[in-house]
């Protein structure tokens, strides 16, 4: 699958950063992730069998939310 392009409100920092990265990349079924946080974005690969309201739901879990 291509990876999608989030936005996240919240992260200020790189450790914001590893935050979002770090839930994200819990989720079975993600590839990879970036985030971004001068961006406010989250780069999110999966392979297909991740939804958008797990991923909302892990990026809520670390502290943040998707716009």
């Amino acid at each position: 699958m291509s990876p999608q392009t989030l936005s996240v409100t919240g992260m200020s920092c790189t450790g914001c950063e590893d935050s979002v990265e770090q839930a994200l990349e819990s989720l079975a079924g993600v590839v990879s992730v970036s985030a971004d946080h001068g961006a406010g974005t989250v780069t999110v690969e999966t392979d297909g069998d991740v939804d958008e309201e797990a991923i909302a739901s892990a990026v809520a879990d670390a502290g943040y939310e998707l716009a």
